[in-house]
């Protein structure tokens, strides 16, 4: 080493890392990791199969994409952002709405969900969403991701990502896991076992009906030639074979029995109706809307009285559930898009025209009215209304924050 460069080295900025990230990666780093769920079986079990968890993510997927977004800090007649365009029309495909949807509906049902960036001469020019089944994270060996995979009818295509930073030109959102280190923890996956009995119920229901609804019971074997006579081994294990090919399982609900041999059919089991059948799938149904964060009400589930309205309800679902998913949204969408487009504009949302947020706004104002220590220029910052002259004087102090002052 010369002189140069043991002075560049000493007076090189120290690059600080991560103590426990190379633990992450270390069996397998620069090897694409497995998620160790099945997407196709949660879209299929959880979504397309079930009416409840289906409408459970429709609900949020489209409430999120049914907010408006605004470049932060800048007024409605100004110069219209690029960043702010390409969320308008991200691919030839997609329009904002639906953009968003996907990219929602990813994250509830998988967990995880991608978005790729299509390079341009200076920024993005198109955002894709990517199935999550078909992507793989890339271990790296300080404990971020060395890139992505994604495959397709035996292709593959790989995005490399900064060893210092991440970076990349795949977006990962993910949901919190607190056992896996790549991917994220999907709302099916808690749900899991309600989404089965109400699967398992619905099927059992439609069997029962198509076979004339009678219930299941027991054979007795009640031979003419006397209580003495028992069946053989081989006559038992046939008809132990056959009761459980063909009369067992939810598909097999009701089927009638065809009998000889001095069997007989005696009822054993409860009805529906005893063993409250329908209240057993609407505890199903309100745990499954509990893991989407989803009310029960605002699904027509009946039985559940925790809000005192509907208006509550939907408020409530707003404000724990869509307002979250909104800021985690914009938060990785700032970190990773914006720098792209090599200026310091920072997306945001509006939440001013959302009719379900309507009551909160009247309680806020109704506060803010309430404050006469405030200023009406305070009271107009605390509502994001801009700052009107004299608004700072003590003589307007009991002024209240007016839609019609803007």
């Amino acid at each position: 080493m010369n002189l140069k460069s043991a002075w560049s080295a000493l007076w090189a900025p120290e690059v600080k890392a991560s103590a426990a990230g190379p633990l992450i990666a270390l069996q397998s780093p620069g090897r694409a990791v497995w998620s160790p769920r099945r997407f196709d079986a949660f879209a299929e079990e959880g979504f397309r199969r079930n009416v409840i968890a289906f409408r459970a993510v429709t609900q949020v997927a489209r409430a999120v994409a049914s907010v408006p977004w605004h470049i932060e800090g800048q007024d409605a007649d100004g110069e219209a952002s690029p960043m702010l365009a390409l969320l308008a029309r991200p691919n030839p495909q997609m329009a904002q709405s639906e953009f968003i949807e996907a990219v929602v509906s990813y994250l509830l049902i998988a967990g995880n969900s991608y978005v790729e960036a299509v390079e341009g001469a200076e920024a993005p020019r198109e955002l894709w969403p990517l199935r999550p089944d078909r992507m793989k994270v890339i271990a790296g060996r300080s404990g971020l991701p060395q890139g992505f995979v994604y495959s397709l009818g035996g292709a593959e295509r790989r995005w490399d990502a900064d060893p210092l930073t991440g970076r990349s030109a795949i977006l990962h959102l993910k949901t919190f896991h607190p056992l896996d280190d790549w991917y994220g923890l999907s709302p099916v996956e808690p749900a899991a076992s309600a989404i089965d009995q109400r699967n398992e119920a619905d099927t059992w229901n439609m069997a029962l009906l198509q076979n004339g609804a009678r219930p299941s019971g027991a054979l007795v074997y009640d031979p003419k030639d006397g209580p003495s006579a028992n069946l053989s081994e081989e006559q038992f294990a046939r008809l132990k074979d056959e009761v459980a090919a063909q009369y067992s399982g939810a598909r097999n609900a009701g089927r009638p029995m065809l009998l000889d041999g001095g069997l007989s059919w005696q009822e054993m089991s409860l009805s529906p109706k005893d063993i409250e059948f329908l209240d057993a799938r609407h505890a199903a149904a309100r745990d499954i809307a509990l893991a989407f964060g989803v009310p029960p009400q605002l699904l027509g589930i009946p039985g559940d009285n925790t809000y005192a309205n509907y208006q509550e309800a939907r408020l409530a679902f707003w404000e724990e559930t869509i307002i979250p998913l909104l800021c985690h949204l914009r938060d990785e969408l700032n970190a990773w898009l914006a720098p792209q487009f090599g200026d310091e504009a920072q997306l945001a949302f509006d939440l001013d025209g959302i009719p379900a947020l309507a009551l909160r706004r009247e309680r806020v104002w109704a506060r803010l009215q309430a404050a006469q220590f405030l200023t009406l220029n305070e009271k107009r910052r605390a509502v994001g209304m801009p700052e009107i002259e004299g608004g700072d004087a003590a003589s307007v102090l009991a002024g209240a924050p007016s839609s019609n002052s803007r």
